[in-house]
């Protein structure tokens, strides 16, 4: 009969275990969610840790703002045409186009525009501009976050390999990619259903859910040749991609975003008014 005492303990084979270095990035996960399994790491570091991991696989053009989607200025334009732009949308930078949008020639702050508003006679768009940076579709996103830091930029310029700009990155886009979905639980995105019911009459419901689906299911009557979405519904009502737990109330019902990027809808958290 063998040696109990030589067969090893289940710390010390769960020891082994944990200090086994992962042979490829699979086996990383693995290893990490059996550490938050353990409560080893909590929910948000977990999450964080794997945005990261994920960064680290992703180029500029998986989370670019298309062209098409860019809200940019055009220089042609005096600040009264293009400042209710740049109201509505709140962003802090806007690249500025010359002749067309591929014609970037610099970046504007919004900060900048105070200038104008505290009546300076000579005021120029033109002098205001700061130099735009332009990164190739193929960047990868670490790489990219890394630059951002050592140069201290917010937003670089995405550019074709024939040189025409496809759209644009912001730091704050990539980190999204990291913090994004530390707030959900599960992963939602796992669920079958679109439309899922919570405590206190409260529903999760994906932005992709259909209109007609999201009518069945509340009782309302939102046209379907206007909107595929109910993602899309809700950001025509907004007038933009709102951010993370900004609402909107409309037809005795309030859409609060629990999950949004800085392209689209991902998740919605409604509610009846009672």
């Amino acid at each position: 009969m063998a040696d109990d005492r030589l067969k090893p303990s289940l710390l010390e084979r769960l020891g082994a275990w944990l200090a086994r270095e992962p042979e490829d990035r699979e086996e990383l996960i693995e290893l990490l969610r059996s550490c938050y399994e353990r409560n080893l790491v909590d929910a948000d570091a977990l999450a964080m840790i794997e945005g990261v991991l994920q960064v680290s696989e992703m180029q500029a053009r998986d989370i670019m703002v298309p062209r098409a989607q860019m809200d940019a200025i055009d220089i042609n334009e005096s600040p009264d045409q293009f400042i209710p732009m740049v109201i509505q949308t709140g962003h802090s930078r806007f690249p500025v186009f010359g002749e067309n949008k591929d014609d970037v020639i610099g970046i504007l702050l919004a900060k900048d525009l105070l200038r104008h508003y505290a009546g300076e006679e000579e005021f120029n768009v033109r002098e205001m501009l700061r130099p735009a940076v332009f990164i190739p579709e193929s960047k990868p996103l670490n790489v990219l976050l890394k630059e951002f830091r050592k140069n201290r930029n917010h937003m670089a310029i995405v550019v074709d390999e024939y040189g025409g700009v496809a759209g644009l990155v912001t730091i704050e886009g990539v980190l999204e990619q990291i913090v994004g979905d530390i707030e959900d639980e599960y992963d939602y995105e796992d669920v079958e259903d679109n439309i899922v019911p919570e405590k206190g009459g409260q529903y999760r419901v994906k932005a992709l859910t259909e209109i007609a689906d999201f009518n069945a299911a509340f009782g309302t009557h939102y046209d379907v040749q206007e909107f595929d979405t109910i993602g899309g519904l809700v950001m025509s009502r907004f007038g933009r991609v709102p951010k993370r737990s900004e609402q909107v109330s409309f037809d005795n019902l309030t859409f609060k975003v629990l999950r949004a990027d800085s392209r689209r809808l991902h998740l919605l958290q409604v509610a009846k008014k009672k």
